[in-house]
């Protein structure tokens, strides 16, 4: 079974990642991480330094690379704010 960490390297290589993209792309999502603490994830499990890659440092990861890879989420528009009357007319016409 493959872990978290396992699923972390192989991101890194397919998107051709170095440390400070990796800590740039989560800074998109506001979640600090030093280079030594990454440098602990990307370790074998038997090294002395080898830290476990938790569910939020994945899932951060993965929304900051949506965010690097699309770009950020167009803010959505309210109905309130909408003043243009370019929606559907929805009156009743009798002809």
């Amino acid at each position: 079974m493959m872990t978290n960490n396992d699923i972390f390297k192989k991101l890194r290589v397919a998107h051709k990642l170095r440390d400070d993209d990796i800590i740039k792309i989560l800074e998109l999502v506001d979640f600090k991480i030093t280079k030594s603490e990454l440098n602990a994830l990307f370790r074998r499990e038997d090294h002395p330094n080898y830290m476990e890659c938790g569910d939020q440092i994945l899932r951060n990861f993965l929304n900051g690379l949506v965010i690097h890879l699309r770009g950020p989420m167009p803010k959505k528009e309210n109905k309130k704010d909408r003043s243009d009357n370019s929606g559907p007319n929805l009156k009743n016409k009798r002809d």
